[in-house]
């Protein structure tokens, strides 16, 4: 689905982020910031919101636009981070990255942002599964949670490891590459490509913040090394212990025109999904009908909706 970008004129914000820079174990991290985190309180809590693999935080504006559009909403502060290696974040320079390594960058933030008041702690796919293990096992911390796709992965068997060693010593032997562009068009029709139902201003506004200008071309605001795969194995009965452990009450929101599962052929179902979630004490389902995977660019209005409900 081709898309003239010469006729779009890209989304304008109602309420810009404002850019600040923190330091997290070592590592510089890019912050947007709305309102100021110094002004929550018990009753209106730091909302903090994390992106999800090949993403970025400036994908969470259309939501927060319509979060701020609510009178309740008008003010209270919401932060979203450049996880380490994607948008303006600083990669570590490593050859790999370790799901391990989000949940203590996470737990950092929050030291610095809020010490001694829960926040409400809301995550998109990668990110929505950092979230659901970090209030397994600092729930304590939190108010509420919210997970939007973040489904988890299939399960695993230990006879799996040799070859995904194998396959991971093997890949970190050639330099990861991603593909660039020759100018800002080319970057937002990628964005169409992975989602067709992301409107073309949208996709334009996002793509000046998931790419950058450089030597002419284009290229995309991530490590190249985020493309190589882990070497250790998704197991889910450790997953399921760190469900039973979630103490504060959660709400997941799904697409109802999400294609995650198909990435498994079978080996993964959401019914398999909401089995794992039986285990969670207090859980919610919603579902938006006209919504894929990105539902925070599908329907940010209706996804606002449900979040401002669940924490209110």
């Amino acid at each position: 689905m081709s898309t003239d970008f010469s006729a779009v004129e890209p989304y304008r914000p109602v309420h810009l982020f404002e850019s600040r820079s923190i330091t997290l174990r070592g590592l510089d991290h890019h912050l947007l910031v709305w309102g100021n985190p110094a002004d929550a309180s018990d009753a209106h809590p730091l909302l903090v919101m994390v992106h999800g693999w090949m993403d970025v935080a400036a994908s969470f504006q259309f939501m927060v636009d319509a979060l701020r559009a609510r009178p309740d909403w008008c003010h209270r502060p919401i932060v979203a981070i450049d996880w380490r290696g994607f948008g303006r974040s600083a990669s570590p320079g490593g050859d790999s990255y370790f799901f391990a390594d989000y949940l203590a960058d996470l737990d950092a933030l929050l030291d610095q942002l809020s010490p001694d008041r829960k926040v409400d702690l809301l995550g998109h796919s990668m990110g929505g599964n950092v979230v659901t293990l970090y209030a397994g096992v600092r729930g304590h911390r939190l108010r509420r949670l919210v997970n939007l796709e973040g489904f988890g992965m299939p399960a695993t068997s230990a006879d799996e490891a040799p070859d995904r060693y194998v396959k991971w010593l093997d890949e970190i032997k050639a330099p990861a590459r991603l593909k660039d562009y020759s100018d800002l068009a080319g970057v937002a029709q990628r964005l169409r490509d992975n989602n067709p139902l992301i409107r073309p201003e949208l996709a334009l506004w996002v793509a000046q913040h998931w790419a950058r200008e450089e030597n002419g071309r284009w290229v995309i605001n991530a490590d190249p090394a985020h493309k190589r795969p882990q070497p250790i194995l998704y197991r889910v009965e450790e997953i399921q212990a760190f469900l039973k452990r979630i103490p504060v009450p959660m709400l997941f929101v799904e697409g109802a025109k999400t294609l995650y599962f198909l990435l498994f052929n079978g080996r993964f179902t959401r019914d398999e999904f909401l089995e794992r979630m039986n285990l969670v004490p207090d859980f919610r389902l919603e579902t938006i009908e006209e919504a894929g995977h990105m539902l925070h660019h599908d329907k940010p209005a209706e996804l606002a909706g449900h979040v401002a409900t669940f924490l209110k």
